[in-house]
């Protein structure tokens, strides 16, 4: 069995499904969060996107109620995703979204609501940025292929923007629950910006994708080949998967998954100890697309349903031979998990 922290961060062993949230300027044509690096946008081109973000449905209460109906009860939002644009009012550079037509400090609406509700807030930062002159893009993992005209690679410089940074998100937004790296390709290893954290929000539990270890594993949808192999987590870990199969921001033509195969993904998860982080993008208008709406929905009924499995239960798969089921166990009561779909 995983052992606690005894401390602020054991909410993370309570609430075990999380609503992820990709939203940006990406929003705006709709077809991938990644949009700038896949094909090739430049950055003026893709920077001109702020005039046209104006997310006047933007309702946080409206996306908690959708997580509460869901069967969540935290959720991890994208600060700064790999494009540089900020959804917070940061003194670090003007592209925010308060210089957008909207000129409202989103994460601002969107923690008040957090801490009016009770939902546990976690933090979506990323450590590639395509937009600042001082990040030095390589052409490594979702990098650009090299710096742009004008930029000014210096890895000190860019790290101590990405500090203040940090230290504002841990500072203007009340409590925060958690902090959610991703793309620390640099191979930068420095416990010290964790430790900032930890010294500013001690409630917040830190993933495995920054400068250190963290706090907890990050499977993501279905890459990890040794994840069908698990049968109990020996540490922390978070599984995250997107209800689309193209993009993690809001895509127009997006495939979705289908609902079983989601519900599957999420029992198999939370089965052998894990949390479970799903996520929709909202349009750039703020709203959540209908038909993710209507998917969390259904997960929902399902997941209200089932809920005792999980929580508050321990994963014992352990205990038994058959790889075509999971078992959990709350006192003297056990449950089975199908962990593969029947078939005659």
């Amino acid at each position: 069995m995983i052992e606690r922290f005894g401390d602020g961060r054991d909410w993370f062993y309570e609430r075990r499904l999380g609503l992820f949230v990709h939203w940006g300027l990406y929003a705006v044509t709709a077809w991938h969060e990644q949009e700038q690096w896949r094909r090739g946008v430049s950055r003026r081109d893709y920077g001109r996107l702020i005039d046209r973000f104006n997310p006047v449905r933007f309702d946080p209460e409206a996306w908690l109620d959708l997580a509460q109906a869901a069967g969540m009860e935290y959720i991890t939002f994208t600060t700064k995703h790999h494009d540089g644009f900020c959804l917070w009012d940061t003194d670090q550079t003007d592209f925010k979204v308060t210089r957008s037509p909207y000129g409202r400090d989103v994460l601002r609406l969107l923690a008040d609501a957090c801490h009016r509700r009770g939902v546990p807030l976690c933090l979506y930062y990323s450590v590639v940025d395509w937009r600042h002159p001082n990040y030095p893009n390589q052409g490594r993992s979702h990098e650009l292929s090299g710096p742009q005209v004008g930029d000014d690679p210096d890895l000190p410089a860019y790290l101590a923007f990405l500090k203040a940074q940090v230290r504002e998100l841990c500072t203007r937004y009340g409590e925060i629950h958690g902090f959610w790296w991703d793309m620390n390709v640099t191979g930068v290893e420095d416990t010290a910006i964790n430790a900032m954290i930890r010294e500013l929000q001690p409630n917040a539990v830190i993933n495995n994708r920054g400068f250190d270890a963290g706090d907890f594993g990050t499977p993501e949808r279905d890459y990890d080949e040794q994840k069908g192999e698990v049968r109990v987590y020996d540490r922390l870990t978070e599984h995250c998967q997107s209800i689309g199969r193209e993009s993690w921001g809001y895509r127009a033509d997006e495939d979705y998954y289908a609902e079983r195969h989601l519900m599957q993904s999420i029992a198999d998860a939370l089965g052998k100890g894990a949390n479970y982080l799903l996520n929709v993008g909202p349009r750039a208008d703020g709203a959540m697309p209908a038909e993710a709406e209507r998917m969390l929905r259904r997960i929902g009924a399902w997941y209200h349903g089932v809920r005792e499995a999980f929580e508050g239960a321990d994963p014992v798969s352990d205990l038994i031979d058959n790889r075509d089921v999971l078992l959990t166990r709350r006192g003297d009561t056990f449950y089975v998990i199908l962990a593969r779909s029947p078939y005659l």
